[in-house]
């Protein structure tokens, strides 16, 4: 809370989205506009889902990730403010997603978990970048553990990639630091789009002990066509 009443000061007061008056980052108006996902969803993977069950596309190819917990649709404002952070290192944002994801956590009153991992990035693209978005995100959750899961290989970046190449892209991209035998792991993203990323890193955290592995994203893309 400290560090979102320290951001709403750096922007004067001002929404970062509509510029006008503001008592923090966004404007009610703004908050307002934020894209609710759609419901009932699947458990499983956050996408649509008739009664909430786990969807056809999970019964048929089950994913290594056992739940998955998203705050918003990837649609306008949220793809903007997702975009601020990632691309235009506007950090004063990760606090405010950060707060919108653990709202969203708690509303979904899941079991509690041992450890929470953000997504890493390849030593090449944290250098580029400056900072990993995830774990910006993530600062203001307990039981934070970012060296728990590391990249074991640089990987083409995903929004490149059609959505079939995107599984092959990342097999094999992770490593897990020690043994996580029977732990409830949460892993934080900004955003989940194929799945296939949190899906090779619920595989490489199974593979290493973990029990239960579920995603925590700020943002769901639509089911692809």
């Amino acid at each position: 809370m400290a560090k979102m009443a320290l951001a709403a000061r750096l922007f004067g007061g001002t929404c970062f989205l509509c510029r006008g008056a503001a008592a923090g980052l966004l404007c009610e108006g703004c908050v307002a506009d934020l894209p609710a996902l759609a419901s009932p969803r699947c458990p499983k993977c956050a996408l649509p889902s008739p009664q909430g069950e786990t969807c056809g596309r999970c019964l048929a190819r089950p994913p290594s990730y056992d739940a998955t917990v998203a705050a918003l649709a990837y649609g306008f404002p949220a793809d903007a403010l997702v975009h601020a952070l990632k691309f235009r290192g506007e950090l004063a944002l990760a606090p405010l997603l950060g707060a919108l994801l653990a709202r969203a956590v708690a509303d979904a009153n899941q079991p509690a978990v041992h450890w929470i991992v953000p997504v890493p990035l390849s030593a090449e693209r944290l250098k580029s970048r400056g900072f990993n978005q995830s774990i910006e995100i993530s600062r203001g959750l307990a039981r934070v553990d970012s060296h728990l899961v590391q990249r074991a290989r640089d990987t083409a970046p995903q929004f490149d990639l059609p959505w079939a190449e995107r599984q092959r892209n990342v097999r094999g991209a992770f490593s897990v630091a020690r043994l996580v035998e029977g732990l409830s792991i949460a892993v934080v993203d900004d955003v989940m789009t194929t799945g296939a990323t949190l899906d090779e890193l619920a595989r490489t955290l199974k593979a290493a002990g973990a029990r239960r592995v579920v995603n925590w994203v700020v943002a769901r893309t639509p089911a692809p066509e």
